[in-house]
């Protein structure tokens, strides 16, 4: 098969079947590994004699180097060629899954987690720019829905495949990777290469990587773990390196050609909004599927696999809905979707706090995770839209990492700073009568945190897609799903 010039692949063709394959394959793998490990955390815990903290390290090294290293993927995507960088991530991901499946301790098992976040974070930003650059402009805006939708239904179809897993051993969580990885590389070679050409000509931001690392590496060790004493000196000094090391960053990216963290895109208002609301929606999701599992095994006693259907009801909403939830978004705008897709999640993370000792799949968790899966199914394709069209074609991949960033700094710093802060500490994680008691606090946190997103997006997104005609130089920004031809022609050619 030869392979198709970037820009004029449609998405109903071979080739655009073909690239929407690759990118799918290689982003549900790293959504999947984010759910499927919290079904197994538990067993995994008991296995390896893990705290509290410990357990939230486990979840949170990912995390932590996908949401520190994603924004120079971005950058090193769009210099070196998205597909190629794609590739290296990929297989960068399979090894480092492969690391995690023989881990013999605690800390083996961490060290690996951070090595697997880094092929996360060359990957994602990658699959988002490819479809971007490669499909014809017509067929991006439906790409980005698909692309959302089926790796939505891989991050909530996790917990599923995790219980099935568990019941054989929890190192097969990992093992699932690889030939899911196998698939995505093989793809990528009838995929378009497509790269930034004004890139050429500037140094890397290994400045801007570095302080990022540093900033989350610091804070997120100040959230785990000073919640579980009195502060420490050492934790103490974690606070200061993460305040300065914000402050540095701003300093040294605002004015810098192709900085790692473009801060010129937030000048765009609904770029800057968009990524409020990620912010704010997968913070407090982040919370729910963290703890949902460890609740429904530690407290209610569900094995790992009972844990893990009971968020089927949310991949049937994702499966039959996200779609049309794009769709919707393309005719009215970004803000009702967002708004009221962001309180109906709200609303189920409450109804999330009827799942304690003896719960009943019927009567506390299914009314719970169909409130909650039809609110996600409105907001994943909007809100992932919504910021990659506010900018230019040629800068897909710093806007697809900066959303990417965005979205897991939120969840890195939910999971880190949340049980603690409602009391889930020490042995609280293994503990049933402490479990049940932060785990319903934990839910109305996260559940107003959520609710804040539908806020922020009701006042701060516009409604009327005819707003988009007016935004010269930017693609459809108030039409985050389907987008209009001329005016992505234009914006391509600034």
């Amino acid at each position: 098969m030869n392979t198709p010039s970037a820009g004029d692949v449609e998405l109903d063709s071979g080739p655009g079947r073909i690239v929407l394959a690759t990118v799918v394959l290689g982003s549900a793998v790293a959504m999947l590994t984010a759910t499927v490990v919290n079904v197994a955390l538990p067993t995994l815990a008991n296995d390896l004699d893990a705290s509290s903290a410990e357990q939230k390290w486990i979840i949170n090294a990912y995390t932590l180097t996908l949401a520190a290293l994603i924004l120079i993927g971005g950058s090193l995507g769009d210099r070196w060629g998205r597909v190629r960088l794609y590739r290296v991530g990929v297989v960068w991901f399979a090894v480092a899954s492969a690391l995690c499946a023989v881990s013999w301790d605690t800390t083996s098992l961490i060290v690996f987690r951070l090595l697997q976040g880094v092929g996360g974070a060359l990957l994602t930003p990658g699959s988002l720019a490819i479809i971007q650059a490669t499909l014809r402009p017509d067929d991006r805006g439906r790409g980005v829905g698909m692309w959302s939708g089926i790796g939505g239904v891989a991050g909530a179809i996790g917990p599923l495949v995790g219980g099935l897993l568990v019941e054989v051993s929890w190192r097969w969580v990992f093992v699932v990777n690889l030939p899911v990885a196998a698939a995505a590389f093989g793809l990528s070679f009838w995929v378009p290469e497509t790269r930034d050409e004004s890139a050429d000509d500037s140094a890397l931001d290994l400045g801007g990587a570095v302080l990022t690392a540093l900033l989350l590496g610091t804070a997120s060790y100040a959230l785990i773990e000073g919640p579980e004493s009195d502060l420490s000196g050492f934790e103490v000094a974690c606070i200061v390196v993460a305040v300065v090391s914000a402050g540095a960053l701003w300093w040294i990216e605002r004015g810098r050609d192709h900085a790692m963290l473009p801060l010129d895109l937030f000048a765009d208002r609904v770029f800057a909004a968009a990524n409020a609301v990620t912010f704010t929606i997968y913070g407090g999701m982040a919370v729910l599927f963290f703890l949902l599992s460890v609740q429904l095994q530690v407290t209610a006693g569900w094995s790992p696999l009972e844990a893990g259907t009971a968020l089927l009801p949310v991949t049937a909403s994702m499966l039959l809905l996200s779609a049309r939830a794009g769709e919707l978004a393309s005719r009215i705008g970004p803000r009702l979707p967002l708004t009221v897709g962001s309180m109906v999640v709200a609303l189920g993370m409450a109804l999330m706090t009827r799942v304690g000792v003896d719960a009943s799949f019927w009567r506390d968790v299914l009314p719970a995770v169909t409130v909650f899966g039809l609110g996600l199914s409105l907001i994943v394709a909007p809100v992932t839209s919504t910021a990659l069209n506010a900018v230019p074609d040629e800068r897909a991949g710093a806007a697809s990492g900066v959303n990417n960033a965005v979205a897991r700094t939120a969840g890195l710093f939910a999971v880190a700073a949340i049980p603690g802060f409602v009391g889930l500490t020490g042995d609280a994680l293994s503990d049933p009568v402490q479990l049940d008691a932060g785990f319903g606090r934990a839910m109305i946190v996260a559940a107003a945190i959520v609710a804040l997103a539908g806020v922020l997006a009701f006042v701060l997104l516009p409604s009327d897609p005819e707003l988009c005609a007016d935004r010269a130089g930017f693609r459809q920004a108030a039409c985050p799903v389907t987008g209009d031809a001329s005016v992505a022609g234009a914006a391509a050619e600034t």
